[in-house]
Parts: C-alpha cells; structure tokens; sequence
C-alpha cells in the first residue's frame, strides 16, 4: 500500500456539529500528507453511534476526502460502509469477521484489522487477506479503552518478517511517533494529537508530518 510511512486520520469520537468538523477536515487535509481517515463515532467505552448517525457523517466527509484523493474507512461496519460508498472498513476482533466483510465488500475493498499486540492475530488476518494489520494501543490514549499495550518492537519484527503493511495506534503525537517510524510502521494513526491540538487541526497534520519525514530520514541515514 505505501512505500514510506503516512499519516492515518480517526475521526473523534463524537461529531456534535457536522458543518464544523467538515471546516476542520478541509483543514487537516490541508496540512500535509495523509493517507487514510476512518470513521469512528464511538465513545471511549465502545457504545457505538446509531446507524443514521453514521451515515450522516459519512456523506459529509465522503467529498471532501475524496476531493483530497484520501482513502475513506467506516470503523466496524462493513454493512455501513457498503451503504455509504466508502473504500472500506475497518474491523476490530469483536466486529464483523474478515470473510464476511469481504464477502460483503468485494475484492477491491480496503479491510484492516484490529490486532492489538498480537502476532497471531496478525498473522491470522494477514493470511485471509487483509489489506493491513493495526497495533497498538503504544501510549496511553483517552480515545478508548485499549485491551492491550503493545510494545515498538513489535513493529520492528513485523516490518522485518512479512510485506503486510502495519498501522501503529494509540496515543501517537508528533513528539512519540519517530520510534514506530524508525521501526518500519507503515502508517501512523492519530484522533486526539489532531482534533484536539491547540495550534488547530492544519498545523498539527503538518508537525505530524515534519516528524514522520525526520525520523524516516534518519532511519535510511
């Protein structure tokens, strides 16, 4: 999917004003590189938003990522995200299984999976097709409540032994995502270091960025 580490945007987890955020979305994108934004309307303990809540959001944002050339997920509902027309869905280990998914999404379809800090379950999800694996939480995060703690080699040693791309999650800034960069991360995903940056969403994309680049080049230094 990538050749270098990119940025990979979650919405937060709760949209109150759809106008607003789409204003901050157009921001965000307007920062610097990202990759991916996942739709997730859910509270930190897991209640998920109504469907009609969902659908909602997804045909604000769909434009304007699609307008940006950014690849639009819907957190768990591979159903939804049929519905809304997105690039796909991304799926925890409680969610939807990975066939049903994809039987449900097509071929083309983006699935990623939740892995936590699970090797197995990476390579389970890796051998029935995902498109990536997602590990994390690394840092402490208030976004949900992570059933596990992972550690950066994890990272390392998945990047060493398979071309499965990896999305490492959790608590990532711009000061603490320069060791999951060095250790092969395709992808950084952040929420909170964006949404709620006191600079603004465009400046904290562009600081994300910034960091993401010096550590890649200080990897291949």
């Amino acid at each position: 999917m990538t050749d270098r580490c990119r940025l990979y945007l979650i919405t937060p987890p709760l949209i109150a004003d759809l106008a607003a955020f789409a204003e901050n979305l157009k921001a965000a994108l307007g920062g610097g590189d990202v990759a991916c934004l996942q739709l997730r309307l859910k509270s930190p303990e897991g209640v998920s938003a109504k469907d009609d809540e969902i659908l909602r959001a997804a045909e604000n944002i769909a434009p304007i990522v699609s307008a940006a050339d950014v690849h639009f997920l819907i957190n768990d509902r591979p159903d939804l995200a049929k519905r809304a027309g997105a690039d796909g869905v991304h799926i925890g280990q409680k969610d939807a299984a990975y066939a049903e998914a994809r039987a449900l999404l097509g071929p083309k379809a983006t699935i990623g999976v939740t892995c936590h800090n699970s090797v197995d379950l990476a390579i389970s999800a890796g051998e029935a097709g995902a498109d990536y694996v997602a590990f994390g939480a690394f840092f402490p995060t208030r976004t949900k409540e992570a059933p596990a703690r992972a550690e950066i080699a994890l990272i390392e040693n998945w990047s060493f032994a398979t071309n499965v791309p990896c999305v490492a999650i959790g608590g990532i800034t711009a000061e603490n995502c320069g060791g999951l960069v060095a250790a092969g991360a395709d992808f950084i995903a952040v929420s909170s270091a964006v949404w709620e940056a006191s600079e603004g969403p465009e400046t904290a994309v562009a600081r994300l960025n910034k960091s993401i680049l010096a550590a890649a080049l200080a990897r291949h230094d």
